[in-house]
C-alpha cells in the first residue's frame, strides 16, 4: 500500500494519507477521511465549548444556574441534580430508524428533542466546584476548564493536579502559581512558561529545576539569577525591590523588558521530554505519536490533542480527554477507560463499542445515540434492541450511512449547538463575524449587559496592598470592554479567594476579565501548525561542522526571531 495524495473536500488543500494511516483505517473498519487534518480538528472544535457560560433556569426544577447552552436552545437543559435523577429516562425520546431519510437529519432531529446536561464533567467528583465546565475531581475550584484532580485553583485551562494556583494554562502538579503556561511541578512560580521542577520563578522561560530567579531562560539548576546573570542572595532581595512587581505598574514594565531578552535566545524545536518519535508540540512521556498538540502517555496515535490524562493508545483525531482510552477516532471529549469510540462526543467512564453518539456515561454499544447513562447497551437512536436485533440492524444502517456518503465523517458543523465564536474553534482558529458567516458558521453577538459597571477598569487598585474586601462581587470593568476578538465579558468580579491570593502572593490584581486573561496567556502557546525547518546552529564545539543540516517539523513558524535548534545542539549549548 501506497502514500496516497487526495484534495480536501472542505479547503481544496491537499494531504497526504500514508500507508500506516490506510493501516488504522482498516483495522477499525472505517473509510478514509475526505478532509485534511486541519479541517478535521476545526470541524471536531465547533462542537467544543468551554469559556461561554450563561445563566438560565433548569428546564425541570426552575432552578437558577450556569449553562454553557444560553436562553433559546430547541431543547431543554437540565441541572446536574435533575440530569443524573430518575425523573427520566433517554431511551424514552428513541426513535425508529427510517431508512428513506439521511441519517444525519434523523440525529439532529434527536437532538433537538432531548434533554441536555448544563455543564459537562464528572459532577459526582465536584466538591464546592459548581462552576466548570469539562473536568472533573474537582475541590473548591472556580472557573477550570479541561481540567482534573485540582484544589483550590480559580480560572485555569488544562489545570491537572494542582493546588492554591490562578490564572494558568497547562499546568500539572504546581502549586501557588500564578499566570503560568506550560509549567510542571513549580511552585510560587509567576508569569512564566515552560518551567519545571521551579520554585519562586517570575517571568522565567524554559527553565528546569530553578529557584529565585527573574527574567531567566534556558536556565538548568540555577539560584538568584537575573536576567540569567548571576547575583547573591542578598543583591537579587535588594534587585527584587527595585522592580516593584507587587505594583500594576512594575509588572507591565518588566514583561515588556523580558519578552525582548527572550528573543535573543535559540529555542528547542519541540516543547516534550521522555519521547521516542514523536511530532508535533507539547508531548511528554510518549511513544510513535505524530502530529499531535498536547499529550501526556501516549502511543501510537496521530492526529491527536489535549490528551492530558495517561495512558492513551491507538487513536487517530482524537481530542481531549484521555485516562487509558484505546482506539479512539475522530471523536472528542471521551475518556476514563473507554475503547472503540468512533464519531462521537463525551462519552466517557468505561463506555464501549459506540459510534456517532453524544454524552453517553457508562454504555456500551450505542449508534446514533445521546444522552445515554446508567450502563446501558444496544441502543440504536436512543431505542433500545435486544443484542440480536442490534447486531442485525447494525450493519443497514451503516450500510445506508455509506450511500448517502455520510459514514466516515463526524457530525456536520450546521449540527452544533453553538456558533462559532462560542467555541475552541475561535480560539484556535480565530475569525471574525464576517469571515465566519463567509463560510456558513453561526455566529453570535454578545449579550445585551444590563448591569452597571461599579468599578472603571482604571480604578482597579494597582497593588494588592489597597485591594479591600469591598470590592468583593462589585461589577468591574474590563480593560478591553469588548472591543477585542476573545470572548470578552466586557466584565467581571473578584472573589474572596481572589483577593487572599493576590495578599499572599503580593500579587497586583488584574485589570481584564478571565476570557480575556486566557486568551492573552494562550498567545504564548505555539500554534497547532507545523513547519518543516532546518536547525539554525552554527556554534562551533557540537557535533557539526558549520550549519547544522537537521531538519525538523516545529511549531515554531520562520518568521519568529528566536533561532530554532534541534534537540542534539540544544542540549549540546544548553544542558
Amino acid at each position: 500500500m501506497e502514500s496516497e495524495t487526495q484534495s480536501c473536500k472542505n479547503c481544496k488543500k491537499d494531504f497526504t494519507i500514508e500507508p500506516e494511516d490506510f493501516k488504522y483505517y482498516e483495522k477499525i473498519k472505517v473509510p478514509p477521511p475526505t478532509w485534511c487534518p486541519e479541517c478535521r480538528l476545526r470541524r471536531r472544535l465547533v462542537f467544543l465549548n468551554h469559556r461561554s457560560l450563561y445563566r438560565r433556569s433548569c428546564d425541570m426544577c426552575a432552578k437558577s444556574m450556569i449553562s454553557m447552552y444560553d436562553v433559546g436552545t430547541s431543547f431543554s437543559v437540565y441541572c446536574p441534580d435533575c440530569y443524573w435523577s430518575d425523573k427520566w429516562d433517554a431511551r424514552e425520546y428513541g426513535q425508529e430508524y427510517d431508512f428513506s431519510i439521511p441519517f444525519f437529519e434523523q440525529y439532529e432531529k434527536l437532538e433537538k428533542r432531548i434533554p441536555h446536561l448544563s455543564l459537562m464533567g464528572l459532577h459526582s467528583t465536584w466538591v464546592n466546584s459548581d462552576y466548570n465546565n469539562y473536568a472533573g475531581y474537582l475541590r473548591n475550584c472556580y472557573l477550570l476548564f479541561n481540567s482534573d484532580y485540582s484544589e483550590n485553583c480559580i480560572y485555569g485551562s488544562e489545570v491537572e493536579s494542582s493546588k492554591e494556583c490562578v490564572d494558568n494554562i497547562m499546568i500539572d502538579s504546581c502549586e501557588l502559581c500564578y499566570e503560568g503556561t506550560n509549567l510542571i511541578r513549580c511552585y510560587g512560580t509567576r508569569f512564566s512558561r515552560d518551567c519545571e521542577d521551579c520554585q519562586n520563578v517570575w517571568f522565567s522561560k524554559n527553565c528546569a529545576n530553578c529557584s529565585d530567579c527573574v527574567g531567566c531562560i534556558n536556565l538548568r539548576n540555577k539560584k538568584f539569577n537575573i536576567f540569567n546573570v548571576q547575583y547573591s542572595k542578598e543583591a537579587y532581595l535588594q534587585k527584587m525591590k527595585e522592580f516593584k512587581l507587587n505594583f500594576h505598574e512594575g509588572v507591565l514594565a518588566l514583561k515588556a523588558e523580558t519578552e525582548k531578552f527572550f528573543e535573543k535566545f535559540p529555542q528547542k524545536f519541540i516543547h516534550g521530554r521522555k519521547n521516542d518519535n514523536v511530532s508535533g508540540d507539547y508531548i511528554n512521556q510518549s511513544k510513535n505519536v505524530r502530529d499531535t498538540y498536547i499529550a501526556l502517555g501516549a502511543r501510537d496515535c496521530r492526529y491527536c490533542m489535549w490528551l492530558i490524562v495517561a495512558p492513551n493508545k491507538d487513536c487517530y483525531d482524537y481530542t481531549q480527554f484521555g485516562d487509558n482510552a484505546e482506539l479512539i477516532y475522530e471523536s472528542l471529549v471521551c475518556g476514563g477507560g473507554v475503547s472503540n469510540i468512533k464519531f462521537s462526543r463525551s462519552c466517557v467512564d468505561t463506555c464501549s463499542d459506540i459510534q456517532y453518539s453524544f454524552n453517553c456515561y457508562s454504555a456500551s454499544h450505542m449508534f446514533g445515540c445521546s444522552n445515554i447513562q446508567r450502563g446501558n447497551s444496544y441502543c440504536i437512536l436512543n431505542k433500545q434492541y435486544s443484542k440480536d436485533e442490534y447486531e442485525n440492524l447494525l450493519p443497514k444502517v451503516i450500510e445506508h450511512m455509506r450511500s448517502t456518503k455520510e459514514y466516515g465523517q463526524f457530525f456536520p458543523e450546521k449540527l452544533s449547538p453553538f456558533a462559532y465564536n462560542e467555541t475552541m474553534a475561535q480560539e484556535h482558529f480565530p475569525l471574525t463575524k464576517e469571515e465566519a458567516i463567509a463560510v456558513n458558521y453561526q455566529w453570535k453577538e454578545g449579550p445585551e449587559r444590563n448591569y452597571k459597571i461599579e468599578v472603571q477598569a482604571e480604578d482597579i487598585p494597582g497593588t494588592a496592598e489597597k485591594l479591600e474586601n469591598s470590592i468583593v462581587n462589585k461589577v468591574i470593568e474590563c480593560a478591553h470592554k469588548g472591543k477585542c476578538n476573545e470572548q470578552c465579558t466586557e466584565a467581571f468580579k473578584i472573589i474572596e479567594n481572589e483577593i487572599r491570593f493576590y495578599k499572599k502572593m503580593n500579587l497586583p490584581p488584574p485589570r481584564l476579565c478571565p476570557n480575556c486573561r486566557h486568551y492573552q496567556r494562550s498567545k504564548y502557546r505555539n500554534p497547532i501548525k507545523l513547519w518543516h525547518r532546518q536547525c539554525m546552529c552554527n556554534q562551533q564545539g557540537h557535533i557539526h561542522e558549520g550549519n547544522c543540516q537537521n531538519n525538523f517539523e516545529t511549531t515554531y513558524a520562520p518568521n519568529i526571531a528566536e533561532a530554532i535548534y534541534c534537540e542534539t545542539c540544544y542540549q549540546a549549548e544548553f544542558l
